[in-house]
């Protein structure tokens, strides 16, 4: 729905945009430095990646409809690449069908808030290490404005 006309149709990319950049914002407030976008050394795609204030690492996985939660059911395969990971869905996502292990976000495009907490399982130290300055080298290169989406 938008502002205008209530009865209008969010599309899936445009809903996947909004939670994305909500729950980017509220990792910002929460301490984190988010990137969007992160292709993880496994070859799976990280909707969003955050490096905390101690060097813990945040994977959140965006869900925008239903149909996406079911036919992508690959967020056990983040977990060895992140401290925490929860999931991120818009207010109207039915919740209720989402696994009770991660954390969950509610967020929308102008931000979030965290309705579970994400559990903890420590990195260990050498795949800390090499996450992070592969983290640092992807938003350098961003920052430079080389599109990169895959960390090194």
């Amino acid at each position: 729905m938008d502002a205008i006309n209530p009865n209008a149709s969010v599309s899936r990319p445009e809903t996947t945009a909004a939670v994305t950049r909500g729950a980017a914002r509220l990792l910002n407030a929460l301490g984190y430095a988010p990137l969007a976008e992160v292709t993880l050394p496994n070859g799976r795609r990280a909707d969003l990646m955050a490096l905390g204030r101690k060097g813990d690492i945040f994977i959140v996985e965006v869900k925008s409809s239903l149909e996406d939660f079911r036919t992508d059911q690959k967020w056990h395969e983040y977990q060895p690449y992140c401290d925490a990971f929860a999931f991120a869905v818009a207010p109207e996502f039915p919740r209720e069908i989402l696994p009770q292990e991660p954390g969950l976000i509610v967020a929308d495009g102008f931000g979030g808030a965290v309705l579970r907490e994400a559990g903890v399982a420590p990195l260990a130290g050498a795949r800390r290490k090499a996450l992070t300055l592969a983290f640092a080298r992807l938003a350098a290169f961003r920052a430079a404005g080389i599109q990169t989406l895959v960390l090194e």
